[in-house]
């Protein structure tokens, strides 16, 4: 007898033994607990509804705790032991597609977190709960209802119920079929018991999707070149049916918008869906309002959608009910049946990055999902993340230019004020240079409107005694607090520690603290002192907090109501408002020397966005910014709105550090109550990670354990590590054979981030 015939013989069930025949078998993980996945026996009676892709009531452990989970594949083979049964089927319908589980294996493999995790993470709460339905009763007929009745002699109420539910044509709440037939539920029951209806449950909706108002239709614009030359890229990718990544590098004003908007047309005319990513912030009814306005059927997904809103736009979504889906980051998960393209706007955003496991980056699940699906990618900004920009110039990306605004509209002039030269400080009294005051005056005289950014909250953003030195801090967080004049408190930006705002030193009792610092608060307060008369409008997390808040203060600066509109980063972005003729930026240093090794680019971007909102319309525009370092690389190339040159200043610098796009990085954070237990915790994770490099990536860095850049926050310590290499494969396998049954002290927790945006 051969090798081969000995295995098959060996390996081969015997006919009689019945537990070595093939079985359908369900794979299942779970959110919480033990990672698995764990294979369970689909019993006979489940057969018909078990399906990867539903949640299923599992035992799990020794207890047999019945769990929920996701089945995640469903196969028939021989079972190599003894499997428990799963308990029940809890869908009704598939909540993730082939795709979609494919995608989210990836995405936990990719960024190091347990696949049930991210799967929790992708169906929403709503639909999870099943938001907005209930369990109800129907009533149908039976299948062979015609031979039944034969011979049988129905009262004439019986009679009127029967014909009833057959006019109807589907079935109907016993209550509704007793409506329709003009008799009460008697009737109804008598049928039942005879055999003649069936009672079925089923989850039913309460609530009705409210549909925002369909603005006028709008037909498409004239594109000018540069808008066609990016349109006919984008569609001779979508012609060819490849998942082809294209970055559009567009100037603000450039009119990218319409480019998507047309490309999405061409899509939903093939019977397929968009699906567009922008930032939160800039999910403006302006925004929305421009797709609405050109499709039928739009889904907008935000995160005041309420879990009832949510389940019913998802359902639809699934149902192939949506042309394009408008949201937030977790929009790439939208349920489109046959998604045609996905659009990423201004993908530099860091709001595009979850800082919650799963900690993906909406941009790399957008590319992963447009490798599954085999459809386009567009990605557009006026400022790229460098990591784009890097690899559209290896060819990784197709790049496609848009540098000219649209009706040749030029750019705004950008000037700099240098806050070291005593002639503007000696002339100035507060956050406004004597320069940035008049400008502000002409352009109000001249009929325009004014934009100031400021990326602080608050009213005075450091509080110090100058008798005792004593500054007021967090005792949570060890960071200043911020002062907040409307309420009077002093407030934790990070925890939401607060107190009444101190009139003397907490310390020492002197009388005469300090507050000092700008913030949108105090910046408010001088701009109405300036211009007296002059409507004011300040957009910050404050002042925004009521639903609605953003809408109403965005229709009022559109209006021209208010004619001077302030805040912080979410003034800078996605605006587009004709009648601003002049943007301030109060203090352009603000973030530029954090510890964070992405410090340059994000002042870069900021300045260039906001500068972005002026001269869109016939008056033209000009820009301010205020610095202490005039002659810094990212302020130069914003002010000459030169991202090439911002570019070629910054990459070579990340390239000797090895940091991104040039290497990988991977950021632990261990936190906790006791400092000395989170201290030892990380001595013993970093040398495991040391000892797991060398074998997996023996080039790599291993920077820490340290302190984190804010070292306690909320209460907790913080010691961070980093590793960096070119091989991200190579990093992962090593912080998996580290991490693997690491078990931390009570009340210490570790987190790991691949490919970290924050870095404090």
């Amino acid at each position: 007898m051969s090798d081969a015939q000995q295995r098959l013989f060996e390996t081969d069930p015997d006919p009689w033994d019945l537990d070595a025949r093939e079985q359908w078998i369900a794979s299942v993980v779970f959110p919480e607990g033990p990672v698995g996945p764990f294979d369970y026996l689909v019993p006979e009676n489940l057969l018909d509804q078990a399906q990867a892709g539903r949640r299923v009531r599992a035992p799990l452990g020794k207890a047999n705790r019945l769990t929920t989970g996701y089945c995640v594949a469903l196969a028939s083979r021989i079972a190599d032991r003894p499997l428990k049964p799963l308990a029940e089927v809890v869908d009704a319908r598939r909540l993730l597609s082939a795709t979609m589980l494919r995608l989210t294996a990836w995405i936990a493999e990719h960024y190091l977190c347990p696949w049930g995790l991210v799967l929790h993470a992708v169906v929403p709460a709503g639909v999870r709960l099943q938001a907005g339905t209930r369990l109800v009763t129907l009533v149908r007929p039976v299948e062979d209802l015609p031979e039944r009745l034969e011979g049988r002699t129905l009262a004439p109420k019986q009679k009127a119920v029967i014909e009833a539910l057959l006019a109807a044509g589907r079935p109907l709440p016993a209550a509704e079929l007793a409506a329709r037939a003009g008799c009460g539920l008697g009737p109804v029951n008598t049928l039942r018991r005879r055999g003649l209806l069936r009672a079925e449950t089923r989850r039913a909706d309460t609530a009705s999707l409210k549909e925002a108002p369909q603005p006028p239709r709008q037909e498409h614009l004239v594109l000018n070149p540069d808008q066609q030359r990016a349109l006919e890229a984008i569609l001779a990718a979508v012609r060819a049916g490849k998942p082809e990544t294209i970055l559009v590098h567009g100037v603000t004003g450039s009119g990218k918008t319409e480019v998507y908007i047309q490309a999405i047309a061409d899509v939903v005319r093939r019977g397929r869906q968009g699906i567009v990513l922008v930032p939160e912030i800039s999910l403006t009814p302006q925004t929305v309002e421009r797709f609405r306005a050109r499709f039928d059927r739009v889904a907008v997904l935000h995160s005041h959608l309420s879990d009832v809103e949510r389940h019913q736009h998802w359902q639809r979504i699934a149902d192939g009910g949506v042309q394009v889906v408008v949201g937030a980051r977790s929009a790439i998960f939208s349920p489109t049946p046959n998604a045609g393209l996905i659009v990423l706007d201004e993908e530099h955003e860091a709001s595009f990055k979850q800082d919650s496991a799963p900690r993906y980056h909406a941009r790399e699940v957008a590319l992963a999902r447009s490798r599954e699906d085999r459809i386009p990618l567009v990605l557009g900004s006026a400022t790229p993340a460098l990591e784009s920009w890097h690899r559209a110039c290896c060819g990784a990306y197709r790049l496609v230019e848009m540098p000219r605004r649209v009706f040749d509209r030029p750019l705004p002039a950008v000037g700099t004020l240098d806050l070291r030269q005593d002639a503007v400080v000696r002339h100035s009294r507060g956050a406004v240079s004597r320069q940035l005051h008049v400008a502000i005056e002409g352009a109000l005289r001249d009929g325009g409107q004014v934009i100031l950014l400021l990326n602080r909250r608050g009213f005075s953003t450091h509080i110090q005694c100058p008798a005792c030195g004593h500054a007021v801090k967090c005792p949570e967080c060890e960071i200043a607090l911020t002062h907040h004049r409307t309420e009077e408190i002093v407030l934790c930006h990070y925890c939401d520690y607060r107190l009444p705002a101190p009139a003397a030193c907490p310390a020492c009792g002197f009388a005469g603290i300090r507050y000092s610092g700008v913030g949108t608060q105090r910046l408010e307060a001088e701009i109405r002192a300036r211009f007296p008369g002059v409507a004011c409008l300040r957009m910050d997390t404050d002042s925004m907090r009521s639903r609605g808040a953003h809408e109403k203060a965005l229709a009022a600066f559109r209006s021209g109501t208010a004619r001077i509109l302030l805040g912080t980063q979410m003034i800078a972005k996605g605006l587009d408002f004709p009648g601003v003729t002049l943007v301030g930026v109060i203090n352009a240093d603000m973030a530029l020397h954090l510890p964070d090794f992405r410090a340059a680019e994000r002042t870069f971007q900021l300045v260039t966005q906001v500068a972005g909102r002026t001269g869109r319309g016939e008056k033209g525009g000009r820009v301010l910014v205020q610095t202490f370092n005039p002659d810094h690389a990212a302020i130069l190339a914003a002010v000459h709105h030169d991202y090439a040159a911002f570019a070629a200043s910054e990459l070579p610098l990340r390239q000797i550090l090895s940091y991104p796009p040039f290497g990988v990085m991977i950021r632990l954070v261990v936190r906790g109550p006791k400092e000395q237990f989170v201290t030892l915790f990380a001595q013993t994770l970093g040398q495991r990670l040391g000892e797991s490099l060398e074998r997996h990536a023996p080039g790599a860095r291993l920077l820490g354990p340290a302190p984190a850049p804010f070292a306690k926050l909320r209460g907790h310590f913080r010691i961070q590590i980093q590793l960096q290499g070119p091989d991200g494969d190579a990093l992962r396998a090593a912080v998996r054979e580290a991490t693997a049954g690491l078990e931390p002290p009570e009340e210490v927790q570790w987190i790991v981030d691949v490919d970290p945006l924050d870095m404090l």
